[in-house]
């Protein structure tokens, strides 16, 4: 009697895998080799690739780390690749190593390089409950102290001076919570902006001089000349781009509003500096705002350009957020609604978290081609790391070195761009809901 059952009693041996099973020549079958223009475009790019690899590699491993001068570096690549004629086909990357600190700090003093280094460490730590929710939210409070902490830091100068900064904020606050209770919304935020203006502007100062002359809690000071390298980019970027997201937040609600002042000047203010090129701006904060002023007034270079850079990112911010918030389903808005939301539990609570989900791709761009627009300043006399590219050839041990320098500043901006990039992925990736 024949065997009908449905239970194998024996084992198979192995055999070859069809065709259908995923891996890597199968992949490069369907991406790469899928037609016969497909197969000859691939080819050409694997051969252009080998092309400019055989020339860029070599120049880069065959470099020179130890020379003084660009003369010393080229006799010595010439020697090792036994050169006779004096071809330099390597890089001289000496000129790194001798000006890497110039690079980084600028013409910051050398014996205050701890100030920058933990400033830089106090902002990772700050940043980190913000990139990443998993933290305590106990650490916002530092988040939200360090922007006081940094400015000492760099600048020094007395301590006081930024205490009675963050005073007034929490005057302002004050002064919401109690007469917003006792007489309306409108009079807390009109009270929430008065009184830190006149705690500022009129007892501030007064209040720093006499604490200093009994308490003195104070730093070397260091001049915003001394500023350069890779620090001033850093500053740059970072703070226009932690201020430019909630002006543009609130610069793309007012642009949708229906209060017609509110709605006017955000879109005078929008459509004004997005139709001005950033260079315009930055040349504005470095020579015509002086004429603005009071005579007599000084007002940080740094702190101009700062201010500059925020507004021309916010207002593309806000056309981000804008984007955002059109794609929205109207359902959303019915939704809040019936909830019995007011407008701004509803923006806080329900619009704006899926908005700003929808221009996660947007708003990191903005990151960072602000953070990329960093190196105009080089062009109102900052020393960032452009600039002082020019310094460092000015000096006749290295005049000629072009590449070298350029390639070493790409590569830092590419870290810190790519590192950007790869976090707007993981937070798309972490922020998706499903299908």
């Amino acid at each position: 009697m024949s065997n009908i059952s449905y239970v194998r009693t024996e084992m198979l041996p192995e055999q070859v895998p069809p065709n259908s099973a995923p891996g890597p020549i199968k992949w490069m079958l369907e991406n790469l080799f899928n037609g016969v223009i497909n197969s000859i475009l691939t080819i050409a790019s694997i051969f252009f690739l080998w092309y400019v690899l055989a020339g860029i590699l070599p120049w880069i491993w065959n470099g020179s780390w130890t020379a003084g001068s660009l003369k010393e570096c080229r006799q010595l690549i010439a020697a090792a690749a036994g050169d006779d004629a004096g071809h330099h086909g390597a890089a001289c990357w000496a000129v790194i190593r001798e000006r890497y600190l110039q690079l980084i700090y600028g013409f910051y003093p050398a014996e205050l390089y701890w100030r920058p280094n933990l400033a830089f460490i106090l902002m990772l730590v700050a940043l980190a409950p913000i990139l990443f929710n998993s933290l305590p939210r106990k650490m916002l409070w530092f988040s939200a102290v360090y922007p006081f902490v940094a400015f000492w830091l760099l600048w020094g100068g007395t301590l006081w001076l930024p205490i009675m900064i963050i005073a007034g904020f929490v005057l302002g606050y004050l002064a919401f919570a109690i007469l917003g209770k006792a007489l309306g919304s409108l009079v807390g935020v009109v009270a929430a902006i008065l009184v830190p203006l006149i705690w500022w502007f009129g007892f501030a100062g007064l209040m720093t001089s006499l604490f200093s002359s009994a308490i003195p809690l104070a730093l070397e000071p260091v001049e915003s000349a001394k500023f350069g390298g890779f620090m001033l980019s850093i500053i740059i970027g970072v703070t226009g781009i932690v201020l430019s997201l909630p002006l543009g937040i609130l610069l793309a609600l007012g642009r949708q509003t229906n209060l017609f002042i509110v709605k006017t000047l955000c879109v005078g203010f929008i459509e004004f500096i997005r139709g001005v090129p950033l260079i315009t701006l930055l040349f504005v904060a470095s020579t015509l705002l002086n004429y603005f002023l009071p005579p007599g007034t000084t007002f940080d270079i740094i702190l101009r350009v700062v201010i500059m850079v925020t507004l021309f990112a916010a207002a593309y911010m806000a056309e981000t957020i804008r984007g955002g918030l059109a794609a929205l389903p109207t359902g959303q808005y019915e939704a809040a609604d019936a909830l019995g939301l007011d407008y701004w539990k509803a923006t806080r609570l329900i619009i704006m978290p899926q908005a700003l989900k929808i221009s996660i791709p947007g708003i990191v761009s903005n990151f960072i081609g602000l953070f990329k627009d960093s190196v105009l300043v080089s062009i109102i006399g900052l020393m960032d790391p452009i600039g002082l590219t020019n310094n460092i050839r000015a000096d006749a041990n290295w005049n000629g070195i072009v590449w070298e320098l350029y390639g070493f500043i790409a590569l830092m901006f590419f870290i810190v761009c790519f590192s950007m990039s790869r976090y707007s992925m993981y937070l798309e990736r972490k922020l998706k809901t499903g299908h």
